[in-house]
């Protein structure tokens, strides 16, 4: 419900616009959702990082139409419960490995990326209601 203007606005001075967080989170949910899967099938497998800012300032996290990433947000977290669902309760001490912040279990993760996306959604709210949008 915002307009062009809206989201290309950033939520903090110097900060993401709110286009650039929304595709941040479809980012960052695709790289959680590989990390799991690697995690699941391999043995504490070094997971890669990405530079969240670079990938922000790319054309499709400043320009692209913000539908194409909530869609692929919805759609890819529909997909990762119905994975998580079937994965054994033990499986959830499986580890990966960060090459910045070391070993993390999957329960570890999972409570990670919960909060990420809530602290992201607060970036965009938080805006909104200073506005008045």
């Amino acid at each position: 419900g915002l307009t062009e203007q809206q989201l290309d606005t950033p939520y903090r001075p110097d900060g993401w616009t709110v286009r650039q967080v929304v595709h941040h989170l479809a980012d960052a949910s695709m790289n959680g959702y590989i990390r799991t899967k690697l995690l699941l099938t391999e043995d504490q497998p070094m997971v890669k990082t990405f530079d969240e800012q670079s990938w922000a300032e790319l054309p499709d996290g400043k320009s692209a139409l913000i539908e194409l990433s909530l869609t692929l947000h919805d759609r890819l977290h529909r997909r990762w419960v119905m994975l998580l669902k079937s994965t054994p309760a033990g499986s959830y001490a499986r580890q990966y490995n960060h090459p910045e912040n070391g070993l993390w279990s999957l329960d570890e993760a999972l409570s990670f990326f919960a909060w990420h996306n809530r602290h992201h959604i607060a970036h965009i709210t938080s805006l909104r209601q200073r506005k008045g949008w």
